[in-house]
C-alpha cells in the first residue's frame, strides 16, 4: 500500500483544480488577455484604499469580533432596510465573512448532514456541490435550459423529497447573467411554504443588474426571508476581490447555527478592511451606481463584438457574458477556450465545466470587467476568429 493510500482517503475523490485556476494559470503563463476568471483589470476607489490605510495606521490590526464589527453590521443593515425595506438585526443576523464563497462554505457545513438533499441549478458555481459532497450531503442538480436559462419550477417541485434539506439558488446568476424575476421568486416561496426547507440565496452580484431590471432578493419575501441565508460579497461590489469580505444575512436562530462553524472555520475577518467599508457605506452611491457603469462596460463589449461570428443574448446581470461558438468550430468548449487562450492570446471559461454532466452548449463566459482599453483588444481578437 502507497503512503498516499495508506494515510488518507480522499473525501472529494472526483473533484480536480478548479477551471478558474486553469484558465488563469494558462493566461499568465500564455501573456493572453484574461476574460476568464471573474475580477476586474482596474483599481478599486482610491477613497476606500485611503480608508484601509488609514484605519492600519490608526492601530485597527488585531482581531475584530468573531461576528464582524459591529458599525459594518449596522451599515449592512441599513443598506438592505433602504433598498428592501426590510430589517436585520446586526447583532444577531449579520456576521461578516472572509467573502461569500466562505459564507456559502460555512452555510452548507452548519446545515447538511449525512444523507441530506441539496438542491442546485446547472450552470453552477463550482463551490457549491464539493461542499455539499464534502459534509456528506447529497447534490439533486436541476439542468437549466441552455437557450434561455430559466427555471422549470414544476420540474422543482417534483425534485422535493423528505430527504430535501435546502435548495440553492443565484441572482443574478453566474455564469448566465440571468436575473430571477418577482414571478420566479414567488414560485418558489409558494414550493417551500409549509415545508422545513432551507434557503441559501447567492446574491453576491445584487448590485449588478441592468436594463431597469430589479433585483429580487429573498429578502424581500417573508415566506423566504424566513429560512434563508443570503451571501454578498463585497469583493464584486467594489473592485477588490483580493480582500476576501463578504457577509452572510440570516434570522437568529439560523445565524446562530452559522456562527458556531464561523468561529472555528475563520472566527476573524480582516479588520481594516472592516473598518473601511463601514465608513464607505455611508454613501449610497457607491454602490448604488455600480449597475449603469457595469452596464456601459457590457454595451461597449458587445457593440464590438456584433460583427463577429459569435452569438450572444445581453447579460442581464453580473460581469460576465456568453458568447455562442458554433459558427465557428465544432471543437468541445473546452478544447476551445484552451486554443483560445494558447494561439489567440485570450482566456474566457467553458460553460460546460459547469453543466450536468459536463453539458457542451458551445458556449464560452467572458468576464467584462474590465477597462476599456483591455475590452477593445479582446474584442479586436474575438472578431478576427
Amino acid at each position: 500500500m502507497s503512503l498516499k493510500n495508506q494515510f488518507i482517503q480522499s473525501k472529494l475523490q472526483h473533484v480536480t483544480t478548479s477551471i478558474f485556476s486553469v484558465m488563469s494559470g494558462l493566461a499568465i503563463k500564455e501573456n493572453a488577455i484574461n476574460l476568464s476568471q471573474g475580477f476586474p483589470d482596474f483599481e478599486s476607489d482610491i477613497t476606500l484604499i485611503k480608508l484601509v490605510n488609514n484605519a492600519m495606521i490608526n492601530g485597527k490590526n488585531q482581531y475584530a469580533p468573531m461576528p464582524g464589527i459591529f458599525s459594518l453590521r449596522s451599515a449592512i443593515a441599513e443598506k438592505m432596510g433602504h433598498l428592501y425595506n426590510t430589517s436585520y438585526n446586526p447583532e444577531t443576523e449579520i456576521t461578516i465573512t472572509a467573502g461569500a464563497t466562505q459564507a456559502i462554505f460555512t452555510v452548507i457545513a452548519a446545515t447538511i448532514k449525512k444523507g441530506d438533499e441539496v438542491l442546485i441549478f446547472k450552470p453552477a458555481y463550482d463551490s457549491y456541490e464539493p461542499t455539499i459532497e464534502l459534509f456528506g450531503g447529497k447534490t439533486i442538480a436541476v439542468q437549466l435550459n441552455p437557450e434561455d436559462f430559466k427555471i422549470d419550477w414544476q420540474i422543482v417541485k417534483s425534485l422535493i423529497t423528505e430527504k430535501t434539506k435546502m435548495l440553492i439558488i443565484n441572482t443574478p446568476h453566474n455564469p448566465s447573467g440571468r436575473v430571477l424575476s418577482k414571478q420566479d421568486m414567488l414560485q418558489l416561496e409558494g414550493i417551500l411554504k409549509d415545508t422545513n426547507i432551507l434557503l441559501l440565496s447567492d446574491e453576491v452580484y445584487e448590485h449588478i443588474i441592468f436594463d431597469g431590471e430589479k433585483h429580487q432578493s429573498a429578502a424581500l419575501f417573508p415566506a423566504l426571508r424566513e429560512r434563508t441565508f443570503i451571501t454578498a460579497s463585497f469583493g464584486k461590489t467594489f473592485h477588490n476581490t483580493g480582500w476576501k469580505v463578504g457577509y452572510c444575512l440570516a434570522p437568529k436562530e439560523l445565524m446562530n447555527e452559522f456562527r458556531k462553524v464561523h468561529q472555528f472555520n475563520v472566527f476573524s475577518v480582516n479588520h481594516p478592511t472592516q473598518v473601511a467599508l463601514a465608513e464607505y457605506l455611508k454613501s449610497p452611491n457607491n454602490y448604488l451606481e455600480l449597475g449603469n457603469f457595469y452596464q456601459q462596460k457590457r454595451d461597449l463589449f458587445l457593440s464590438l463584438i456584433k460583427d463577429s461570428k459569435f452569438e450572444f443574448i445581453p447579460s442581464k446581470g453580473t460581469y460576465f457574458q456568453l458568447l455562442n461558438f458554433k459558427n465557428i468550430t465544432s471543437e468541445s468548449d473546452y478544447d476551445f477556450a484552451i486554443r483560445l487562450t494558447k494561439e489567440q492570446k485570450i482566456a474566457s471559461i467553458p460553460i460546460s465545466v459547469f453543466n450536468q454532466n459536463n453539458l457542451d452548449t458551445k458556449v464560452l463566459r467572458f468576464c467584462f470587467a474590465k477597462t476599456d482599453v483591455t475590452l477593445k483588444q479582446a474584442a479586436d481578437i474575438l472578431c478576427a476568429i
